[in-house]
């Protein structure tokens, strides 16, 4: 039934007029192209919604296609799934044995390249379902870190992440050879020739089938924006934004920035979130082979040790070092501000750039007291992966039930180096949200004071690379955090 689903080309020819708008979208892939497999999927993500679902209607939905069945069962005496290698015959002894989630995730998989792949598919489609495959198992191994449960919904949502585009190509007829006619065109914008041939972005395309299959809960969230911060949604999306940006290269500037963000997000060193990313690269090859379309396994970026450690070295050659003239330049410029008297803006950017620039401080990062000091907020940043902070990064000032190290500091009015010997007994008062946010290992902190008036905190580190902090940054930290106080208070004092 769903291999057969897109064979027919006279039926595609016998449309009519081409779709154009959204909703005449919805209606041809719902009506004429993608029905049978709406209907699995839709069946299957049901059942997810009851707890009380039952072995006997996962296996009704799946014995509905005896070829759907067949696959099933292969795939569940897979290796990948089933390593004691206990033989499955039926779809109940599979949900007995690999489970209830595992057997509904490998119909939902199996459904989706059925119904694509059944018949020549195009490049642009076989390349994309490589990505969604990709951002599956890198969005829910992710999600491992930060969740307990869900791991399955999430790989669900990363596979129909891009759930229109690939409709689309698996079913756009004249007008996916229009649009990849224009789009292999130099210069193209590829959002505005979506925009011309379809008469709707991909994204909204998505967004109205989800709608239409009733899809609901993750998959819904992931393409609300006002959700970007709620754990499966960012998991769901960094998996998707890895898979693009492995394309380009494993250290490439984006993978950097998002191996960061990973990092930050799940509590870990951004080496082991690179160890990560490229494990659930290799996992994927092996998903989509296990799957029976090894074709798409060529297409996610290889990650040969060889060729990692050469562009390592590649990195390392450009990575951030102290410049000492771009200290002593930022040192001297605060000193003149401190009799001058320079504005906070002035006064803030040159702080950020001796640590940056000048001590080779990675990522520094400004909080203050905001809202009648009852929290910390960001207000400047600096440094690679960032610009996120400035969305989501706020701390309550005062929390007795769970003191965190930023609240201390500036209590204590004193500056830290964390992740040595002597601030160990500290390390409880780096709690996890902090790690969730700024992930862990060695830091510079130091309270922002202008004469005895709290201003807020200044944070740094060097988890980019991952190279341990110095003493000599250290003492730059502290030299930079005093004088830009002294900064603050002569402004304060200002006639």
């Amino acid at each position: 039934m769903l291999t057969t689903l897109f064979s027919n080309n006279n039926e595609v020819a016998n449309l009519g007029a081409a779709c154009h708008g959204l909703q005449s979208w919805i209606e041809r892939l719902n009506e004429a192209e993608l029905p049978a497999l709406a209907a699995v999927v839709q069946d299957l993500h049901r059942l997810a919604q009851h707890e009380k679902s039952s072995v006997k209607q996962l296996a009704d939905v799946l014995l509905r296609d005896a070829s759907l069945t067949s696959k099933v069962l292969r795939i569940a005496n897979s290796v990948y799934y089933n390593p004691s290698q206990e033989t499955i015959r039926t779809i109940s002894r599979a949900i007995v044995l690999i489970g209830f989630n595992n057997v509904r995730q490998i119909g939902m998989s199996v459904s989706l390249i059925d119904g694509l792949l059944g018949s020549a598919p195009r490049d642009q489609l076989q390349e994309l379902l490589a990505r969604s495959f990709h951002a599956a198992v890198q969005a829910r191994n992710m999600a491992g870190y930060v969740l307990t449960r869900h791991d399955e919904e999430i790989f669900i949502a990363g596979l129909l992440y891009h759930l229109g585009e690939l409709a689309f190509w698996g079913c756009g007829g004249d007008q996916a050879d229009r649009l990849a006619s224009i789009l292999s065109q130099p210069g193209v914008d590829s959002d505005e020739a979506v925009q011309e041939v379809l008469g709707t972005s991909f994204r909204q395309l998505t967004q109205g089938l989800v709608k239409s299959w009733n899809l609901g809960d993750i998959l819904s969230l992931v393409h609300n924006s006002a959700n970007r911060h709620d754990p499966a949604v960012r998991a769901v999306s960094l998996g998707a934004r890895i898979s693009e940006a492995a394309l380009l290269g494993w250290e490439s500037p984006e993978m950097e920035k998002l191996v960061a963000e990973m990092a930050g997000f799940t509590g870990v060193s951004t080496e082991e979130a690179m160890q990560q990313v490229l494990a659930s690269a290799d996992e994927a090859v092996k998903v989509v082979a296990t799957f029976g379309a090894s074709q798409l396994g060529r297409l996610i970026p290889n990650t040969d040790p060889e060729q990692i450690r050469l562009q390592q070295e590649e990195r390392k050659a450009r990575l951030l070092q102290p410049d000492l003239l771009v200290l002593q330049q930022a040192l001297q410029d605060l000193g003149l501000m401190v009799v001058r008297r320079g504005d906070v803006g002035s006064i803030l950017d040159t702080l950020l750039k001796g640590l940056h620039q000048g001590a080779g401080l990675e990522r520094v990062l400004l909080v203050v007291l905001a809202d009648n000091h009852s929290c910390f907020r960001p207000k400047r940043v600096v440094g690679e992966g960032t610009q996120a902070w400035l969305d989501d990064f706020v701390l309550p000032a005062h929390q007795s039930e769970q003191p965190h190290i930023f609240s201390y500091v500036l209590r204590n009015k004193e500056p830290l180096w964390m992740g040595v010997p002597a601030s160990y007994n500290l390390n409880e008062l780096v709690t996890l949200p902090i790690r969730q946010r700024l992930g862990q290992g060695m830091f510079f902190i130091a309270p922002l004071m202008a004469g005895t008036r709290e201003i807020g905190v200044v944070y740094a580190d060097s988890r980019v690379s991952g190279r341990a902090l110095t003493h000599e940054q250290f003492v730059a930290f502290q030299r930079f955090t005093q004088l830009t106080g002294r900064c603050l208070e002569a402004l304060s004092k200002k006639a």
